[in-house]
């Protein structure tokens, strides 16, 4: 993976931005529990009062909370009130709000800003506890008298005027009290159960509660939707950035690989089976492109959520960590033994990926010779057996996959219920909200889905490098044919001269030679035959001319040059080839013919045409030179095939025209028809022929014989009948004596 890192260097901007919004998505996300908590805590439970500085609260109350603060806090409480009543200037503005301003004054609180407010929030939610504990005391009072600060007091005395009468010493002590049955509570829980004596207070003033609370939720849902849309949207932007950066990598990567494999010689191509080239230019860089998508969706939000949810929710309740804790080590436990189980599986598959390619390519490309020795049943075992292997893996990577999610909704659920019952009794005991738990519950149901997304992504990854490599592995292999650093030029005084001097070739990798000792040289215009029994070296010969190999020994001279130290473009471009399997490629007739010079004149393909002998069955088509043509030329007959590669190759006007078996589908009077016209338009070009038809070169000016890689003769036709026993017996075994003489 590391070796393709490169080809992200130019989509840096694009992943900044992907990353910039899955932050904002995660963060967007993270807060949406807490709001929840606050709907709860405070829209429902408390009625939409959110802490216990109430807005306004009446002298007489106000009187009373004094009674339990400090002198410091009451001075701090006081400094945040203005003390209205009906002699102040703002009577009339006050009293439409506070109906109970007409009867008695009221405090309302300054505008004060939220650290103010934090400061005098935690006193005045013991002092409105205290208050409401006195009362209810009052009003359950037995036997006609009250149990106050380890005292009997009548029912009927004032217990807050009898307090406003004690000495500082006194009210101390009370508070000292106060604050130890309040300590086990927690500063939250107090101030939540503050909350309701503060409502009780709007509710004496004459404040709308409903309308406090349904404003306190209507505005916090709306929050809550606005944050919604906004992770909604980076989810959005994420995906369309994540896409386009995986995508444009595929794309380049696509484009180098087959520019690789474009520039390998036949030794690269013996190296690579074509299967596996198809299956790395197109599944492996999938698997790429997919990993890139997660990864980039996943690999920071994933941590993001999991870290973040982990802190929120320690936030929400130290004491249930563990909760926390336990689930991660048991999603660790499931994640090691489901790598541990499935990656080799994966390593597997694309391998097997390659086999089924391979043996699919080889029985559709080779179906009529399958259809003909009636092996249909045989290759449709071999298919089923790679099918099989395949399929069996893919199984089991599936399983192991799906086995995966209910163990995830299970450790899910389970922690779930786990964080109810322990969240329950905590609730029960006044140390935690009920919002708090439900909050806690959804960042450990995020925390799980965190490890999940990972899981995904450690499952994805082993097979991703597998593909990675094998790309790594093609576009690392160098060419070992290659432009010379300084190219020379073609000698335009020898143009059209083919010579071998000295040449040996043996192809890579094997201990014979396939050709020894070669020397020869054609001259601008001659006609030169090469011929030999099956296996002799003749293809191999013309394949070191136009460098798809090069010598182990010796030198190849193309217009005088070596051809290994002119650039490989200008060396075939002075070449026309015409390859012992023809090939069309899917398009036209005309874009075929086309194919080697795109300039070419309607007049100049038509021309071609009529000498390959093409021009008869053309005709006979609907559209002519605009006819389709199939991959590979499948909807035209071998002969035609062969006709028409010959036409791309006279298309093209080069210098030198080289015909590897170029006429063995064509019957007797086409091909002599054919070479009659190739031999009046091509006197000024050389041509070399390889050909097993002695009758193809009968009238070639010079015909190289070969035999096992050796040259064995060379010289006229009359002149080898004579002097090579090798032509002799070759041309004896095809012709009369008295039709070779």
């Amino acid at each position: 993976m590391v070796k393709l890192a490169k080809y992200l260097k130019p989509y840096i901007l694009l992943i900044f931005l992907a990353v910039f919004f899955i932050f904002v998505q995660a963060m967007s996300d993270l807060s949406l529990p807490d709001y929840m908590s606050k709907i709860v805590n405070n829209g429902i439970q408390q009625g939409g009062i959110v802490n216990a500085v109430p807005e306004a609260i009446r002298k007489s109350e106000m009187d009373k909370l004094l009674l339990f603060v400090t002198p410091e806090e009451k001075e701090e409480i006081l400094k945040d009130y203005t003390l209205v009543d009906k002699s102040s200037p703002d009577y009339d503005k006050y009293v439409k709000k506070y109906p109970i301003l007409s009867k008695e004054p009221v405090y309302v609180l300054k505008s004060v800003d939220k650290s103010e407010i934090d400061k005098i929030n935690l006193p005045m939610g013991k002092a409105f506890l205290a208050v409401t504990g006195v009362e209810k005391a009052k009003t359950s009072a037995k036997n006609g008298s009250i149990e106050f600060n380890g005292k009997k007091i009548p029912a009927n005395v004032d217990l807050f005027a009898m307090m406003s009468q004690l000495p500082e010493e006194q009210l101390m002590q009370i508070r000292d009290e106060m604050n130890k049955k309040f300590a086990s509570l927690g500063d939250n829980m107090v101030i939540q159960a503050a909350t309701m004596a503060v409502k009780e207070e709007y509710k004496a003033i004459g404040i709308n509660t409903d309308k406090i609370q349904t404003d306190y939720i209507l505005h916090t849902g709306l929050i809550m939707l606005l944050i919604t849309g906004l992770s909604a949207l980076s989810t959005i932007m994420v995906a369309f950035f994540a896409s386009k950066v995986a995508a444009g990598v595929a794309r380049d990567l696509r484009r180098d690989l087959f520019a690789r494999v474009e520039s390998f010689s036949n030794a690269e191509f013996d190296k690579f089976s074509t299967a596996s080239l198809i299956t790395r230019t197109t599944n492996d860089i999938t698997q790429i492109q997919m990993l890139l998508v997660i990864m980039i969706r996943m690999v920071f939000y994933a941590p993001i959520m999991g870290i973040g949810g982990v802190f929120r929710a320690l936030s929400k309740s130290v004491s249930m960590s563990w909760i926390i804790a336990l689930a991660v080590i048991v999603l660790l436990g499931i994640i090691s033994v489901l790598y541990s189980i499935a990656m080799p599986k994966f390593m597997l598959m694309q391998k097997l990926i390659d086999r089924l390619n391979l043996v699919t390519r080889e029985n559709l490309s080779g179906i009529m010779v399958v259809r003909a020795f009636n092996n249909q049943k045989f290759e449709e075992e071999r298919f089923d057996k790679a099918n099989q292997d395949i399929t069996k893996v893919g199984l089991f990577v599936n399983r192991a996959m799906a086995f995966i999610f209910p163990c995830m909704m299970l450790v899910m659920n389970g922690i779930t219920l786990l964080i109810v019952w322990v969240g329950a009794h905590q609730i029960q005991n006044s140390s935690m909200q009920v919002g708090d738990m439900m909050a806690f519950m959804q960042y450990a149901i995020q925390i799980i889905f965190a490890f999940l997304m990972f899981s995904m992504l450690f499952i994805m990854i082993p097979r991703a490098s597998v593909s990675a490599e094998r790309i790594a592995e093609v576009l690392a292999t160098e060419p070992s044919i290659r432009d010379p650093e300084n190219p020379k030029q073609f000698n335009e005084n020898m143009a059209g001269t083919v010579e071998f001097r000295n040449v040996s070739f043996k192809y890579p990798g094997a201990e014979e030679y396939a050709l020894k000792d070669i020397n020869f040289e054609i001259l601008p215009g001659q006609t030169v035959g090469i011929i030999g029994r099956t296996g002799s070296g003749k293809s191999t010969l013309v394949n070191l001319i136009l460098r798809f190999y090069d010598v182990t020994e010796g030198q190849v001279l193309v217009d005088g040059v070596d051809v290994r130290e002119v650039k490989q473009e200008d060396l075939r471009r002075r070449i026309g080839y015409v390859p012992q399997k023809s090939w069309l490629f899917s398009g036209t007739i005309k874009s075929n013919l086309k194919y080697g010079n795109d300039q070419a004149t309607d007049e100049e393909v038509k021309e071609a045409a009529e000498i390959a002998q093409a021009m008869e069955f053309i005709n006979e088509k609907t559209k002519k030179f605009d006819s389709e043509i199939a991959q590979g030329g499948t909807n035209v007959s071998g002969g035609q095939k062969q006709r028409l590669s010959i036409a791309r190759a006279l298309v093209k006007k080069p210098e030198i025209y080289i015909f590897d078996e170029s006429f063995s589908a064509l019957d007797f009077k086409t091909e002599s028809v054919l070479r009659k016209a190739l031999r009046e338009r091509l006197k000024s070009s050389t041509v070399i022929m390889v050909s097993q038809r002695v009758s193809t070169l009968l009238h070639a000016d010079q015909i190289i014989v070969l035999e096992e890689g050796k040259i064995v003769g060379i010289g006229k036709h009359k002149e080898l009948f004579k002097n090579c026993q090798t032509y002799r017996e070759i041309a004896l075994s095809q012709l009369s004596e008295e039709e070779l003489a």
